[in-house]
């Protein structure tokens, strides 16, 4: 249920977010910080966003591409970086940077900006103002029609049909259909990159039902949080692959040891320990208890791990 709120504060916060400083370019304003603002309110009414501490998530990222494509029919490049920074010059934004750095000069990359990045954070005013699900609808709507009075109109109807490009996305990730989101074509970049990776580490873990694939290990905190991790099978660097077909879900120490070339996986399936491995067989930790062990698969065969992926693995990267 949203909390009220103070009709005089929406007028104030109406008006700032009319005056937004925008840079000038050769294209005409940049229109990247009301973009950001209206992405940050979807996810608020999508109850992904509830609290004021919010980090760079593939939600936030990929929510700001698609409304860029949507609503700025400009040259403007769709840098999410630069109004998630420069916000903090509007007087109601801030960032809250992670022990050991700063956060007084822009950065371009989005990875970086995220190693940085504690959290970002509203206007405690502000924050609660957009709590009340009137008010935020009223904020959304003076963005649109202040800075994108030409283009809401196209805007509304994707957004009310229910679908968005970060659902087509997971979707191709889970290797469910070949074809994203015919309706926007946003280029690939950094910033999709860091989408496309995000999504890999929670869907690997996801469709594993949480657990390890070589242990059966599952442990999920009060958070919701759990132990294991996405592990790619081929290097991203070298397949450009991140569906889960390229994935496994491992817990932290058999992740790294697959890394290493330390065990690996054959054609059958079966959990295969490197014979260079020096192991004490009297450790419970010890890897050669799993030789020989199925793989524990996934949900669903769409989800299955290629079996020429562990074959590239077994020939460059397992320890003979």
């Amino acid at each position: 249920m949203s909390i009220p709120f103070d009709e005089i504060l929406l007028k104030a916060y109406k008006r700032k977010f009319t005056k937004l400083r925008q840079g000038g370019t050769q294209y005409g304003k940049a229109p990247h910080k009301p973009v950001f603002l209206i992405s940050l309110l979807e996810l608020i009414d999508k109850h992904i966003i509830s609290d004021n501490r919010i980090t760079i998530t593939p939600e936030l990222v990929a929510t700001f591409k698609e409304n860029f494509a949507l609503l700025v029919k400009t040259a403007h490049k769709d840098d999410f970086t630069q109004p998630f920074f420069y916000l903090q010059h509007d007087g109601f934004w801030f960032l809250n940077a992670r022990l050991g750095y700063q956060l007084d000069q822009y950065i371009r990359s989005v990875q970086t900006l995220n190693d940085r990045l504690d959290y970002g954070y509203f206007d405690n005013s502000l924050f609660d103002l957009l709590m009340n699900d009137a008010a935020r609808s009223d904020l959304k709507r003076t963005l649109l029609d202040h800075y994108f009075s030409d283009t809401k109109a196209e805007f509304w109807p994707v957004k009310n049909a229910g679908r968005s490009y970060l659902q087509d996305m997971e979707t191709y990730l889970l290797n469910e259909k070949e074809v994203v989101y015919e309706k926007l074509q946003i280029k690939e970049d950094e910033e999709i990159r860091f989408v496309r990776g995000g999504l890999f580490k929670k869907l690997v873990p996801k469709v594993y039902d949480f657990t390890c694939a070589i242990s059966g290990m599952k442990v999920i905190g009060v958070d919701g949080s759990s132990l294991v991790e996405a592990c790619h099978i081929v290097p991203i660097s070298i397949s450009g692959d991140d569906k889960v077909t390229n994935g496994i879900s491992l817990c932290p120490n058999l992740h790294t040891a697959f890394d290493r070339g330390m065990i690996g996986v054959d054609e059958q399936l079966q959990v295969v320990v490197s014979p260079l491995l020096a192991d004490n067989p009297m450790s419970p930790y010890n890897l050669t208890q799993f030789h020989g062990k199925p793989l524990q698969l996934p949900f669903g065969k769409v989800h299955y791990p290629k079996i020429e992926h562990f074959r590239w693995h077994m020939q460059e990267r397992f320890r003979r």
